[in-house]
């Protein structure tokens, strides 16, 4: 199977996955904490998401990204 499209992967990294089990987890604590109303608790969990975002850029600059040097790609 070739790949004629440059398709990229998808996302499947250490990179990729730990950013979405950040984001994920934030949006789950988020929305518990919106339907119990409380503020602080949902603004912690829209700083937890941008921390989950910078997580997986750093984790693909040092390698761990799709393509990166420390990456290696499992076959199907």
């Amino acid at each position: 199977m070739s790949n004629t499209i440059g398709d990229p992967g998808h996302g499947h990294s250490p990179a990729a996955w730990t950013a979405v089990v950040i984001m994920l987890a934030a949006i789950a604590l988020g929305t518990v904490a919106f339907f119990l109303d409380i503020p602080w608790l949902v603004w912690a969990s829209v700083a937890l998401v941008v921390v989950g975002l910078l997580v997986g850029w750093i984790m693909a600059k040092a390698g761990y990204g799709v393509g990166g040097s420390r990456y290696s790609a499992k076959e199907h």
